[in-house]
């Protein structure tokens, strides 16, 4: 434990459904899900419009719908929370060359290990922030706490969201908790929770009197001895700021099972690509090829090859994705593909055999595919680009039919307009015109 509040953790508030929210017009202050659209679909984020009704993360998009049935449901456009996501983090790494992510929309700061840093100007540092973070965002909000531990930080910036911040004083920390839930403690599920309170544990205060050997004797040592320290305030942790990426995907969720050979191998050479300029432009090369794949009943099977020594070539590696898809049994179709390259190393050394190509670093899309897919289902949320009416986003789709809703972050809510799905003048736009949609 820290003898100053230093450790900062941010969580941008509804992540996705904000970005959708700030670069429709029309749903501002409307209720947004987030998630898979189709019958098997969950929600990934819901807004905060719409949790007023009871929609949460990892709910069924079918339990979603009906308990808020006027919502925009859509399937997300993960290249616009990564560049949201990108300004952020880059606006961390102003406060503290010591920044951990955890995700695209969370990370914890070490505000200490920053050469200027005032324990007594946190307060204000964590406004600037805040505020810093709205105006680059074009309007995302976040809430923060700071406390001595990243265990109280993360706790700290639950208790004003959204939209605002809490700082654990130095000292204060087990009286904040004592009154909490068991819950609150980061990775108390229902399980736990309902284990606890067989032990008379309902609250961390009631938890505290619980003696190591009988939360031990019921969760088992590691999980005993953590929640035994975590009651106390006990975190001693170090905010990480270089973790290692074990892995290099992308996967592609199609809105309709697909069973077409030649279509997943156009996914494939796209997803392959992808892989490929992601690994250099992280100055990085793998060993291991990796193709997955999700069947039309849901059974997911990855299928690896290991090559004789690292690379990053896209040749190469759509070449082994490619026959990985040929080894693999599509029968009844998929609803997911993906390929990754892990066994990361910095450095490269082909085979001095296999003959260069040249490297496309913007590979064009698979046309065939990607017009086949897009007559099939237009999914709703993702940028379109009409030749005579402009830049927009799909607002449902079926029979046929697209409709589109023209309008941008730049512009007001524009027209409606309904076209026939395979219609020449619209093209796919942003992450979809790549051909993949990370999931």
């Amino acid at each position: 434990m820290r003898a100053t509040a230093s450790i900062l953790h941010l969580d941008l508030d509804a992540f996705f459904a904000a970005v959708e929210q700030r670069d429709k017009p029309s749903l501002r202050g409307k209720p947004v899900i987030v998630g898979g659209v189709g019958g098997r679909g969950v929600v990934s984020t819901a807004s905060y419009e719409a949790r007023r009704f009871g929609v949460r993360s990892a709910m069924s998009m079918a339990e979603a719908r009906s308990r808020c049935p006027h919502a925009a449901v859509l399937s997300g456009r993960f290249d616009a929370y990564r560049a949201a996501s990108h300004v952020v983090m880059d606006r961390l790494r102003e406060l503290s060359p010591r920044v951990q992510p955890l995700s695209l929309d969370e990370a914890f700061v070490d505000l200490a290990a920053a050469d200027d840093f005032d324990p007594d100007s946190v307060e204000e540092t964590v406004a600037e922030l805040r505020a810093d973070i709205e105006r680059l965002t074009d309007g995302l909000t976040c809430s923060v706490g700071v406390a001595s531990s990243k265990f109280l930080a993360k706790i700290a910036s639950e208790l004003n969201k959204p939209d605002g911040h809490f700082i654990v004083a130095p000292g204060s920390e087990q009286q904040l908790l004592a009154p909490m839930r068991v819950s609150a403690i980061p990775g108390v599920g229902p399980a736990t929770t309902e284990r606890l309170r067989r032990l008379g544990a309902e609250t961390v205060e009631q938890l505290r009197a619980l003696s190591l050997d009988e939360l031990s004797g019921s969760l088992g040592n590691a999980s005993g001895r953590s929640l035994y320290q975590l009651a106390r305030g006990q975190d001693d942790r170090e905010v990480e700021s270089h973790r290692e990426a074990k892995s290099v995907s992308v996967e592609d969720t199609f809105p309709v099972d697909i069973a077409d050979r030649g279509e997943l191998e156009a996914v494939t050479d796209a997803l392959a690509r992808t892989v490929a300029r992601r690994l250099r432009a992280a100055g990085q090369s793998g060993r291991t090829i990796t193709l997955k794949i999700r069947r039309h009943d849901f059974e997911t099977h990855t299928r690896s090859t290991t090559l004789a020594a690292p690379t990053d070539h896209p040749r190469t590696i759509t070449d082994t994705a490619m026959a990985l898809l040929r080894a693999a049994d599509v029968t009844g179709g998929l609803r997911l593909l993906g390929v990754g390259v892990s066994g990361l190393t910095d450095w490269v050394q082909d085979d001095l055999f296999t003959p260069e190509s040249p490297v496309e670093e913007d590979p064009p899309p698979p046309r065939h595919s990607l017009r086949s897919r897009a007559a099939a289902s237009w999914s709703p949320g993702m940028d379109v680009h009409h030749a005579e009416h402009g830049d927009g986003w799909v607002w449902g789709s079926g029979l046929g039919r697209v409709t589109v809703r023209f309008e941008t972050r730049e512009t007001p809510a524009g027209p409606i307009l309904t076209f026939a799905a395979d219609d020449p003048a619209l093209s796919l736009a942003g992450p979809a015109a790549a051909g993949t949609v990370e999931t």
